[in-house]
């Protein structure tokens, strides 16, 4: 990506694409913080804060907030993830100067009122009901607690209602203090952007005050494993799959493309097998999980409980198939078409620009040109496929599972 970097005196960064052809901007302040940061009293702080901050401080009170993005029309939000969180707006680019300063606002000036966090608190857990009865949701929780056991990245994002309930004003304000830090922190803005942005920036960051964070990192040691939520429902939700490569590998790019063979699009090995073919199921996909530590590839099927075992069947035979045999000439060069067109398709706004630099810039990963990811996409070999396929689905294999089995009905598809 065509990009500025620059550090203000406090350590906080500023990354920069500037867009003349749009009219739009998009902010977002990326937070290297996340729930495998949390200890267990803060079980779900990173995404309780992720509510709280738009409620703004004394200046900026929360009505004020959202009457002044609806009266600029300006879109915003924020997510939280496992390693970092992000608050963004999108906005007409002369209303950049709003958004910088609103955002500045909640993240340095929290208020964090009693009343406010008893009322944000109740919206959490009615989200952690809502996710509980998505049984989709349930089992890939299930597969992520199976995958990683008690190292940080197992524990939900969201939290547990025991957390959520019992965590106190001290606990959140603790947490943000010690994670939420100038350093901590990067500001990424992509569109039409004007000349004095730096030092815009600086008028509403540069005072904030705050220590360097650091992360305990170790890579987990995952057995073969199965975890079942029994329930009584029409569909079974399966999710397959193994260690995998971490974040920064190399092989990211031969992985990416191995995933869209296998179950990326409906021209992929599993959506043509299970789906086209036998009609198993409706939904079926590949993913990956990738971390600092650690990586998960894994598979998500749904199906009539009575086909679980045939559909489980299916995708360990096409996963076997990839990593004894590879991929055909042709699998890999649409499959690198794909990768390539989706890339170029999904950078042409504002907002999508302002992901990719942000995202690039907190996790520590190389900022490349679009031409220069294109690149190394092309270059990926038969070999470097079938290397990392080995290096992602040779096991130990583990499930997460929803419906109206136990444990033991599936371990035959993790040996």
């Amino acid at each position: 990506m065509e990009h500025e970097i620059t550090t203000l005196p406090n350590g906080l960064r500023l990354i920069t694409h500037h867009m003349p052809s749009t009219r739009s901007v998009a902010i977002g302040c990326w937070v290297d913080t996340g729930s495998r940061d949390e200890t267990v009293e803060e079980a779900g702080a990173s995404h309780f804060l992720e509510h709280l901050l738009f409620k703004g401080s004394e200046k900026w009170p929360t009505r004020r907030i959202s009457e002044t993005f609806d009266g600029i029309g300006a879109m915003h939000n924020a997510f939280t993830s496992k390693e970092y969180t992000c608050f963004w707006t999108r906005m007409r680019d002369e209303d950049l100067s709003i958004g910088v300063e609103i955002l500045a606002e909640m993240l340095q000036h929290p208020a964090f009122r009693p009343s406010e966090i008893d009322t944000e608190r109740n919206v959490v857990l009615e989200e952690i009901n809502m996710n509980e009865d998505d049984p989709a949701d349930v089992a890939h929780e299930e597969f992520i607690h199976a995958m990683w056991g008690d190292h940080p990245l197992s524990p939900p994002v969201l939290g547990t209602r025991a957390s959520i309930t019992d965590m106190t004003r001290d606990t959140i304000n603790g947490y943000w203090a010690r994670r939420y830090t100038p350093y901590s922190v990067v500001v990424a803005i992509a569109g039409n952007l004007p000349d004095d942005l730096t030092e815009l920036v600086a008028t509403h960051f540069g005072d904030w005050e705050g220590r360097p964070v650091d992360r305990s990192l170790r890579t987990p040691e995952p057995v073969s494993l199965v975890r079942v939520t029994r329930r009584d429902t029409e569909q079974a939700h399966l999710v397959i799959g193994a260690p995998s490569i971490a974040r920064n590998d190399e092989r990211r790019y031969a992985l990416s493309l191995v995933d869209h063979i296998l179950g990326g699009g409906m021209s992929s090995r599993l959506f043509h097998e299970i789906r086209e073919t036998r009609g198993l199921a409706y939904a079926v996909y590949t993913f990956r999980l990738p971390y600092a530590d650690a990586g998960a590839s894994a598979t998500y099927v749904g199906t009539t409980p009575s086909q679980a075992d045939e559909v489980l069947k299916i995708v360990r035979e096409q996963l076997a198939s990839v990593v004894d045999s590879g991929v055909t000439s042709e699998e890999l060069h649409r499959a690198k078409g794909h990768v390539k067109g989706s890339l170029a398709i999904g950078l042409e706004d504002a907002n999508s620009r302002m992901n990719l630099i942000g995202r690039t810039e907190i996790v520590g990963q190389e900022h490349l040109t679009v031409d220069e990811i294109v690149a190394a996409i092309s270059a990926v070999t038969h070999e470097e496929v079938i290397e990392v396929a080995k290096a992602a689905y040779d096991g130990p294999y583990v499930i997460g599972a929803v419906g109206p089995f136990d444990t033991e009905d599936l371990e035959e598809h993790v040996r």
